[in-house]
């Protein structure tokens, strides 16, 4: 059995010292950091040849940055004759330009997929994508994961009774999410009527399904990025009569206005796990940040051992 390394950049390595605690590994060691004028250098600090190399990195804010850092990884391991490399990217960032909804606009996520793709990583392992169809966008195997158990094991462990909860999508493209969840944790399904402006600006009208009133709201999303939509939708399940409001995703991406429109809307907690980092200022007191180091960890181990990854998620 070839041995296995795991590498981390500089977008989450606190996720990947967690995962590696799971495996029983320690970090290999890479140098990475940039020259004056700002391109990336990268050096591996430990021999790859012949081994099974695994990269971790969230292409998160600074977006741009991180995507390149992974790609220098990449063609830094692929000339150091690593036999098999894994890009790790627990938040695949440019995911939610996946298609030509308008004239004259690119489908920036093939273009990365492309990207990463020529690099030289040899399958990519990943969470929770945007768009399910990105996958399709990659010519090398991608295993793609859900958080939705992890999520839901810590709403299971808030003790919420099946009769008072009602889980709402935040809009229509959220509605299979929310009734994952809802078969996991029982209560009845909502869906809050989204119309969207323009890129940035979206207007939530009315509520479809429910009951709402007196309830506990949960409201679940893939990721959390201005929170103009989740906000909207909260505000709009609290003048339904919710007597609380839960929010949870898989990335907190949290730019821009976001933490003002989270601090000021009525919800009692917001949950997100660590596919990115949460730092500074975006602690808010109410938020909740679950690892998926567990969950990661496991993926890598049976990668590595050439085993099933979808038995993971088997009646979770």
């Amino acid at each position: 059995m070839r041995e296995l390394k795991i590498f981390s950049g500089r977008a989450n390595p606190d996720l990947a010292e967690k995962l590696c605690r799971h495996l029983h590994l320690k970090p290999a060691r890479i140098s990475l950091g940039q020259f004056p004028d700002g391109e990336n250098y990268c050096k591996l600090d430990e021999d790859v040849r012949g081994r099974d190399v695994f990269l971790m990195q969230s292409t998160c804010p600074p977006v741009n940055d991180n995507l390149i850092e992974l790609l220098t990884m990449i063609d830094c391991c692929k000339r150091a004759s690593a036999e098999r490399i894994t890009a790790v990217i627990p938040y695949f960032g440019y995911a939610r330009q996946d298609r030509k909804d308008e004239g004259r606009v690119p489908i920036t996520a093939k273009l990365v997929a492309n990207l990463i793709t020529r690099a030289g990583a040899d399958r990519v392992l990943t969470m929770d994508l945007h768009a399910a169809q990105i996958q399709g966008f990659f010519d090398v195997p991608v295993d793609h994961l859900y958080a939705a158990p992890v999520i839901n094991d810590h709403f299971i462990s808030r003790r919420f009774e099946g009769d008072e909860i009602v889980v709402v999508s935040p809009d229509e493209g959220s509605i299979k999410r929310a009734v994952g969840h809802g078969k996991r944790l029982g209560g009845s399904l909502a869906i809050v009527d989204k119309r969207r402006s323009n890129a940035l600006e979206v207007r939530q009208s009315t509520i479809i399904g429910g009951p709402v009133e007196g309830r506990v709201a949960l409201l679940f999303d893939d990721m959390i990025s201005t929170a103009g939509s989740i906000c909207g939708a909260a505000r709009l399940v609290h003048e339904a009569g919710a007597k609380e409001i839960h929010i949870a995703c898989t990335h907190g991406v949290l730019c821009g206005p976001a933490i003002e429109r989270l601090r000021d809307a009525p919800i009692d907690s917001i949950t997100v796990t660590d596919t990115i980092p949460v730092l500074g200022d975006k602690l808010l007191p109410n938020l909740v940040q679950l690892s998926v180091a567990p969950l990661l960890a496991e993926a890598i181990k049976r990668i590595h051992h050439d085993q099933s990854i979808s038995e993971l998620f088997r009646e979770r």
